[in-house]
């Protein structure tokens, strides 16, 4: 599918190939008020920024390996966790969306993004009156799912499905101390999908199962982030070393793992998809 003018935003799917992405270095990271279980687990130990640093600088080199367009927004002290732009909006279709973040410590971060928007001319829609944070929005082609957590409402589902018309939207309840969506839940292509299903209604499960062919994470690599892949197109999967059970099993099926260590960046609860906000996907 190749768009006849490719506009500034263009994003129909998780997995269609990547070409512009933005994302922020953790110069800043730290675990300052715990919001999510893997911070309780490790507030104790704590960030070593050097390292983060690092290996965010190895993410950001692999994915410019493959010709996708890295943008870096500024990072500012005030913002611990700024590293994961996922959160602080998300495109849809022709069209980009700053989110509203319900975390205190996290509040401000969207400002970051709507300057960076304004000074490369790319209109925005402010989601001023919702609560919703880009990690419980996963597109796949016409259908939209939104994550129902102590993050994202029922109000702002409603909200998008007013002037969101041409797309399914579908909530989807889950365990909220697993924060957003895209920890127990993401799609890979568009017939395999990634899954906790500990976190989720049995309903939500048979629907999934329906509509696609269900990789089951296990709890233990629920925890490092198993489903929190990104896929960069043509069945490539930004992936962590340390899961290998998911690796086995996307390998099996056909995907090529690129294997990048973040293991002190998900300390703080996010892995790829956390960490990167696509701004263009497209098939040549």
């Amino acid at each position: 599918m190749v768009p006849k003018k490719v506009t500034k935003t263009y994003c129909f799917s998780e997995y269609d190939p990547l070409k512009q992405v933005v994302l922020c270095q953790p110069q800043h990271m730290m675990i300052r008020d715990v919001i999510n279980q893997t911070q309780e687990h490790f507030k104790e130990e704590g960030i070593d920024i050097e390292r983060a640093v690092q290996q965010h600088h190895e993410l950001v080199k692999t994915l410019r390996s493959y010709n996708i367009d890295v943008r870096l927004l500024q990072s500012d002290k005030k913002y611990p966790e700024q590293v994961f732009t996922r959160d602080i909006g998300f495109t849809l279709g022709h069209s980009i969306f700053v989110a509203k973040m319900a975390s205190d410590v996290r509040k401000g971060e969207e400002d970051v993004l709507k300057q960076w928007l304004e000074e490369e001319k790319i209109s925005y829609y402010n989601l001023i009156e919702d609560r919703i944070e880009g990690g419980d929005v996963i597109i796949d082609r016409d259908t939209i799912y939104i994550g129902l957590s102590n993050r994202t409402n029922q109000g702002a589902v409603n909200h998008l499905k007013t002037f969101l018309t041409r797309f399914n939207i579908v909530p989807i309840p889950f365990t909220e101390t697993f924060l957003h969506l895209d920890c127990v839940f993401n799609v890979i292509s568009p017939e395999i999908a990634l899954i906790f299903p500990e976190a989720l209604t049995k309903e939500d499960i048979k629907y999934f199962q329906s509509r696609y062919e269900l990789i089951e994470v296990t709890k233990e690599e629920q925890f490092t982030l198993g489903t929190n892949v990104l896929s960069i197109g043509n069945n490539r999967i930004l992936s962590l070393p340390i899961n290998r059970k998911v690796n086995e099993e996307l390998r099996k099926r056909g995907f090529e793992v690129i294997e990048v260590d973040l293991s002190e960046i998900i300390k703080s609860g996010g892995s790829f998809r956390c960490c990167t906000l696509p701004i263009v996907r497209y098939h040549e």
